[in-house]
Parts: structure tokens; C-alpha cells; sequence
């Protein structure tokens, strides 16, 4: 591993301890947390699991990669299935298991994972995948140690969906000065130092394609509209914030809907096993395009 991205690792796994540096710290985090049912906070997040739902018809033994505080899991369970959830350091996670939050946990690094291959039915990689400091390596590993497929649900890059941006930019090459100052956050990195990575539709058809893969789903939504103290917000209440929220979606999903602009967030499934029928007309019917990687003829 190269030197700076051991660096990075190290930066990540500091972080959550400066944040709460103690046990009390990290457990009252935790119960704070889990009371978000019901807000603004968590219904925005429920817009992520809602994404997994489709999966989650039948019982199924998932990875979680990156669940810092174990809550994907958490999902995961009250639906009925098995989760295991790892995070860099598991000092959050031991605590979320004495309170309730999760059954099962360990700390990994999504870049070497220490279980089998096909060890999961799934592995969920859900808002870590542009901390990694090589995201492909992770990618490898949870395709590696899925049995039928693994999901991720990230910011979508914007360039790669609209042709008029993707224009702009090539015509913009020619001016790097002009483009770095109206493209400022081109190459973007977090205070911990990785480099911030955003997925694209045929990023993950050509990962798949690479790989002799059968199907990659997606499905775009836009929930980013997290505002500090959004946690205790009741969505029965009549909040002016929680209106203007509901106002800027309804706006943003009719204009995903229509193709004029791409999704906030991205969630992608790469099948290893070819879905049955039946997956497949729930996918498509909550909103998934389902593309079909043709068989390598030269293989």
C-alpha cells in the first residue's frame, strides 16, 4: 500500500475518536441516533434504505463495509435478514452491539477483507465508498466476498450524465486557468486527505464487464437535504424548512425524472449471479433501470 494512502487509513480511523472521544461520548451519540424515527433527519435517511428494499424480499446474510455506527446493518435486520457490520475500527461498533443496534461486527478494511469468497449473499457499501483511498481495490473485495452481488450508494457524478457539462469541460481543457477557477472542486479531497470519488453509470458497467458480470441496476434519488437540527424536526409538524425541503425534491425528482439533470446519489447493484424474473420486475418497479452485460465471446 502506498505510503499516504496507509496515511489516510489511519487518518479515518482517528477521526471518529476525536469526534467522540469516549465510550459516554460515542453511546450517547448512539441513542440520539436511533430516536431520529419519525424527523426530518430520518426520513432522509430512509431514502437510502429504501433503495434496498427490492433485496431485501427475502432473508439474506449481508456485509456491511464502511457502517461506522452500525446502523445499515441495523436495517438490515429489522427486515429480517443476517448483517455483519465492519468499519475500519469497531471502538463505535462494540457499543452499538450492547445497545442493540447491531448482532454482528468486525473491524476490516474494505481494501483486504478478511472472510472466504461468496462468504455474503450481499455486501453493502452505503455513503463510504469516496472515503477509500483506493476505491477500486475495495470493489474488488466485496465483489469477491459476495455470493450474489454487491450494492453501492453514492454521490453520482454529474459530468458523465449531462453531455452539455461533458462539452464544457472538453472545451474547457484547452483554458485550464479559466477551468480551474470555475471548476473548483475538480479535484476534491476530505480534511483526512483522500480524494473524493463519485460513481457514474459506466464506471460500473465497465467494472462489471470487466469482470464477466451478468446485470448492473440503478436507481437515482435525491436526498441530500440534511440541515443541522433537521434530527428534531417531527414530519408531522408544519416546519416552514421541512415545506421548502419537500418543495426543492418534488422539483429535483421531476427533473431526474424527465432526464434534464442526473440524481443527487446513485444506488448501483452489481449482480454476480444473474437476478431471477421475479427481482427484476421488483427492481424495475421501484424505480431501478436494469442493464444486461452481454457474454464476452472471446472468453
Amino acid at each position: 500500500m502506498h505510503l499516504f494512502n496507509k496515511e489516510s487509513y489511519e487518518r479515518h480511523q482517528d477521526w471518529y475518536e476525536l469526534q467522540f472521544p469516549g465510550s459516554d461520548e460515542k453511546r450517547k451519540y448512539l441513542r440520539k441516533a436511533m430516536g431520529w424515527e419519525g424527523t426530518v433527519a430520518g426520513w432522509l435517511q430512509q431514502l437510502f434504505f429504501n433503495c434496498l428494499n427490492p433485496l431485501l424480499q427475502h432473508k439474506g446474510n449481508w456485509l456491511t463495509v464502511g457502517d461506522a455506527y452500525g446502523f445499515d446493518a441495523r436495517y438490515l435486520t429489522s427486515r429480517g435478514s443476517k448483517a455483519t457490520a465492519t468499519d475500519l475500527r469497531d471502538d463505535f461498533l462494540a457499543i452499538a452491539t450492547e445497545e442493540g443496534v447491531v448482532e454482528a461486527y468486525a473491524a476490516q478494511n474494505a481494501e483486504n477483507l478478511s472472510y472466504p469468497d461468496n462468504e455474503f449473499d450481499y455486501v453493502l457499501c452505503k455513503e463510504s465508498y469516496h472515503h477509500f483511498p483506493r476505491p477500486y481495490a475495495a470493489m474488488y473485495e466485496m465483489i469477491r466476498v459476495a455470493k450474489k452481488g454487491i450494492v453501492i450508494i453514492e454521490p453520482q457524478d454529474p459530468v458523465l450524465q449531462m453531455p452539455l457539462l461533458l462539452l464544457l469541460q472538453n472545451i474547457l481543457l484547452s483554458f485550464p486557468k479559466l477551468l480551474r477557477r470555475i471548476w473548483k472542486n475538480r479535484f476534491s479531497h476530505e480534511p483526512v486527505g483522500n480524494f473524493v470519488y463519485k460513481i457514474s453509470r459506466r464506471e460500473m458497467e465497465k467494472f462489471a464487464a470487466g469482470l464477466h458480470l451478468p446485470m448492473v441496476a440503478f436507481k437515482t434519488i435525491n436526498p441530500h437535504f440534511y440541515f443541522k437540527g433537521s434530527e428534531n424536526i417531527l414530519l408531522k409538524e408544519k416546519h416552514a424548512k421541512f415545506r421548502a425541503i419537500r418543495i426543492k425534491k418534488g422539483i429535483l425528482d421531476q427533473l431526474t425524472r424527465w432526464k434534464i439533470i442526473p440524481g443527487q446519489v446513485l444506488s448501483v447493484v452489481v449482480f454476480k449471479q444473474l437476478p431471477d424474473v421475479a427481482l427484476q420486475s421488483q427492481l424495475r418497479s421501484e424505480g431501478y433501470a436494469l442493464v444486461h452485460i452481454p457474454d464476452n465471446p472471446y472468453r
